[in-house]
Formats: C-alpha cells, sequence, structure tokens
C-alpha cells in the first residue's frame, strides 16, 4: 500500500468521522467502552500510560517561552488514541489510532504539523515506566513523568526541550472526575502545570534558544461531550503572582457550561463549579475563513481575578484534520501573567 493510500485507509478507520456528534465526534456513543466514575483511583506511574477500555484519550504539551532575543514564544506537542474498538490486540489488528499535532508560534508566524497512525506496530505508542510518548520521530520521554525531554519537527519547524517538574500533579473537578455538561459526560482529568523548559526551536531563518514553562494536560474518557456540545474554549493561565488557572466553556446548543480549577504556588487546588467563572469574547478576527475570538474576559470573582486574555497572534490556526485554534496568550488586568488558549469548534 503507498503512503496515501496508507493515509486515505486511516482517514477513513479514524473514528471521528464527518458524521459524528459534537466537535470531532467527542459526543458520539460510548456503547462498548469504560466510562469514566466518581471515586476513581488514581494508580501511578500506570496511569501516566494508555487506557484502552476507553474510547479517546490525549497526552497534550504547551509551553509559553522566551527566547534569547527577548521574544516570546509558544510550542504545543499533542498525541492523542482513540479506539475503534474497546479491546486491544496486536499488530495491525490493534483498534487503537494515534494522531499527533505539534506547533510553534512566534510574534510574527505559526507553523504547524500533523501525524497519524495506526497502533499496535510500533510506530506510535504510550509507555507509562520508563514514561515514553511517540509518534514517528517525535517523542516525549524521560526517566520518569517529571523530567522529560521534547522534540518534534514539521517542513519548517522543530522544537528539542527539555522539562523539569517544579511542583505536584494537579487533579481537576472532584479528584479527578471532571464533568463536561449537565447531562453528566465526564472524564478522568489531571495536569502537571509546573514544567520549567530550557531548550531550543528550529525556524526556518535560525535557532533560537529559549526558558519558560509548559502546562502537560492528561485526560481520557470514552464520551467527553455532550451530544449538542458543538466546541470549547479552553484556558490555562499561569499569573506572575505564582497562581495558576485552569478553565473552559463547553458551548451547547441549549446552554453553555462551564468550569474551573484554581491552583495556588504550592500546587493546592480548588474545583469551581459550572458558572463560577465567566469567559467572554471582547475581540474577534477573521482566521482561516470565520470570526475567531483573540481577545478574552476571564472573570472568577470569587478570587479577585478579572483579566484580559489576547492572542500572541491571531492567526494560531491548526489546520489539520479536525481544525481548531491553539496559541499563547498575555493575560493583563486584576492579575498579570501568559499562558494557552484553545478554541474548537468555530
Amino acid at each position: 500500500m503507498n503512503v496515501k493510500a496508507l493515509l486515505i485507509a486511516l482517514l477513513l478507520l479514524f473514528p471521528f468521522g464527518a458524521l459524528a456528534q459534537g466537535y470531532a465526534g467527542l459526543g458520539g456513543s460510548a456503547e462498548g467502552f469504560e466510562t469514566p466514575q466518581r471515586d476513581y483511583t488514581f494508580d501511578f506511574p500506570a496511569d501516566h500510560g494508555p487506557h484502552p477500555a476507553y474510547r479517546i484519550e490525549w497526552w497534550y504539551l504547551t509551553a509559553n517561552l522566551k527566547g534569547e532575543d527577548g521574544k516570546d514564544y509558544g510550542i504545543q506537542w499533542t498525541l492523542f488514541r482513540s479506539a475503534l474498538k474497546p479491546f486491544e490486540t496486536e499488530g495491525w489488528q490493534s483498534p487503537q489510532i494515534w494522531m499527533g499535532h505539534a506547533a510553534v508560534t512566534t510574534p510574527e508566524r505559526h507553523f504547524f504539523a500533523e501525524r497519524l497512525s495506526r497502533g499496535g506496530v510500533g510506530q506510535a505508542g504510550v509507555v507509562a515506566e520508563p514514561f515514553a510518548a511517540w509518534i514517528d520521530e517525535w517523542r516525549m520521554s524521560g526517566p520518569d513523568f517529571d523530567t522529560l525531554s521534547l522534540t518534534a519537527h514539521g517542513l519548517d519547524f522543530g522544537y528539542d526541550l527539555a522539562l523539569n517538574a517544579q511542583g505536584p500533579l494537579v487533579f481537576h473537578g472532584d479528584a479527578g472526575y471532571s464533568v463536561k455538561s449537565a447531562d453528566g459526560q465526564a472524564s478522568y482529568y489531571y495536569s502537571q502545570p509546573f514544567y520549567a523548559v530550557e531548550g531550543t526551536l528550529h525556524l526556518p531563518d535560525r535557532d533560537v534558544t529559549v526558558t519558560g514553562q509548559a502546562w502537560l494536560d492528561r485526560e481520557w474518557s470514552s464520551q467527553p461531550l455532550a451530544e449538542d456540545q458543538s466546541g470549547w474554549d479552553w484556558f490555562s493561565l499561569s499569573f506572575d503572582t505564582g497562581e495558576k488557572l485552569m478553565g473552559f466553556r463547553l458551548r451547547g446548543d441549549r446552554q453553555d457550561y462551564t468550569a474551573a480549577t484554581w491552583i495556588n504556588a504550592d500546587g493546592s487546588t480548588r474545583a469551581l463549579p459550572d458558572g463560577s467563572a465567566s469567559f467572554t469574547p471582547l475581540e474577534t478576527a477573521p482566521v482561516a475563513g470565520r470570526d475567531v475570538p483573540i481577545r478574552w474576559n476571564v472573570a472568577l470573582p470569587e478570587y479577585d481575578l478579572d483579566v484580559e486574555v489576547e492572542a500572541l497572534i491571531p492567526d494560531a490556526w491548526m489546520g489539520t484534520r479536525f481544525e481548531y485554534w491553539e496559541g499563547p496568550v498575555t493575560v493583563s488586568g486584576s492579575h498579570a501573567g501568559r499562558g494557552y488558549l484553545e478554541m474548537t469548534g468555530y
């Protein structure tokens, strides 16, 4: 089978088809798969690895970086797993489909690349101990989850970075059980938002030495969205005072659903239920033929938070199989800082 034919076959097999429910099929049926339950006991390092009994899973890293040239940069490295069937077999019979996304955002341009793979043949996968996640030559690995090296490249960009955790894992929702709708859809969701980063970005005209902070999200489920939820706006914000905020707005036909986690500088947290935080678009820009919010108000009255969140550049569009916006942002107002914003379904 030639490369083009293999790609077509992968796309036909990929379970998030055009007719699936919600953004990228994430509101589709969970029949036959396990679903998240409250009071789950996390088991590490095993839970850093894959959960093939669940339909959908990802290892999702973003980083805000400062270059030796004084400029702000951002990177993304993501590995998605999606199961065609709720069991695991070896070789080409494996039901696991893997998809990787990598990106670099500079003050002038946004670069991205995508990889697709069928599981079971070694081309992509995740091992919990020692930790390794890879697709082709893109790789995030280390002796443990706290100490990682990260590499990826596209046609005109790349990066080689080292990550070292400076704080604990953070669990969202009810001890890692993260509700996503009024109907009760949920995922298991934890993060490592305390990585210190150093390394090199490879850009078309130069290499740039960078340092900064990274945030890694781990999430798995079988039906994380309700049928009528068309997309989300997701924020990971790190404030100069040391606190952090994870918050999202899931957009539904009937109503929106919000949730947030306030993260103290020492890693202690408080989960904030639907309605506690507000995420309000202030300005849109034409991006990839659609109007996309590029400036937001994020408010959390309980913590006296009232900030503007603005994209580093408007055109941080991921023109991948399932298109979305993903890029670094600046934070100003009651709190100052930096972060990342992801917007889907526009």
